[in-house]
């Protein structure tokens, strides 16, 4: 969709400097941008790329502005100016209420009127869905799992069962959510497995990416915090605690008990010993 720069500045408390009527229509590059195109500076590494610039506008710091051959939005923090005005250019799919004929649904399950269940996709026994969620193609949402408002389950996304998640939630595809933790008791006979019983809350605004692992509790829960972001191919153990916001980029893996703060930044291959 096509967007003012007048307005997208009135929007998003940006200073304009530029024309407002000029139209932003997609999202660029610096360096490949055309010109309906909205692009940001927010790292050294790309200001030689700033005077070449063919973009609409360019989202930038006070400091850049002379090196700005067109329209400029200043802001304190561009990338998340960017963010912000990304979404309003490029709005995720809505999709029409529905449950489609392939889809299997138990009777003790429930689900608005208003939500999505797409082809092949499971809803097991006593699970709940809110307002407006999207499931999607062979997402499987467990026994006893319960997904709050707005929140999307993406293809063969699994919520394993007794999943409690809250509105706005994100689940790529591929991830496993609730599986049973790595708990076993050596004996002289060889491995005897713990039961896990414990199940997985999650709170607000919480996207999990693809292939991302999160154990259930063995006893208790497994625990994710409002605002929580997870890349792909992490693995978090039984009854770890996660605060809100924090963020783990791929490859972390952090054992059983752990517990990590508030907007805490895990970078990749980080790995957390138990307890």
């Amino acid at each position: 969709m096509a967007i003012r720069l007048g307005d997208l500045a009135e929007q998003f408390g940006c200073k304009l400097i530029g024309d407002p009527d000029v139209e932003d229509s997609r999202l660029g590059t610096l360096a490949a941008a055309g010109s309906d195109a909205l692009r940001f500076l927010a790292s050294e590494a790309y200001k030689k790329q700033l005077p070449l610039t063919k973009a609409a506008a360019v989202i930038l710091k006070a400091d850049d502005v002379d090196d700005c051959p067109v329209a400029a939005l200043v802001s304190d923090n561009p990338y998340a100016s960017y963010a912000r005005m990304a979404a309003a250019l490029c709005p995720p799919p809505v999709y029409e209420p529905c449950i489609h004929p392939s889809a299997v649904v138990a009777g003790t399950a429930e689900v608005p009127a208003s939500a999505h269940v797409a082809a092949n996709a499971i809803i097991e026994d006593h699970a709940v869905l809110g307002e407006n969620v999207y499931v999607g193609p062979g997402a499987v949402i467990g026994p006893g799992c319960r997904i709050g408002r707005d929140s999307r389950v993406l293809a063969n996304a699994t919520l394993v069962r007794a999943v409690s998640a809250g509105e706005r939630c994100i689940f790529h595809s591929g991830c496993v959510i609730g599986a049973d933790g790595f708990g076993n008791a050596m004996t002289p006979e060889g491995w005897i497995k713990v039961p896990q019983v414990g199940g997985v809350r999650i709170g607000n605004d919480v996207e999990i990416g693809a292939s991302t692992t999160v154990d259930c509790g063995a006893i208790g829960d497994t625990v994710l915090g409002d605002g929580v972001r997870i890349d792909n191919q992490v693995q978090i153990g039984h009854n770890v605690q996660v605060g809100e916001h924090t963020a783990m980029a791929a490859g972390v893996a952090v054992a059983g008990s752990a517990r990590i703060g508030s907007r805490c930044l895990l970078a990749g291959m980080v790995g957390i010993n138990g307890h």
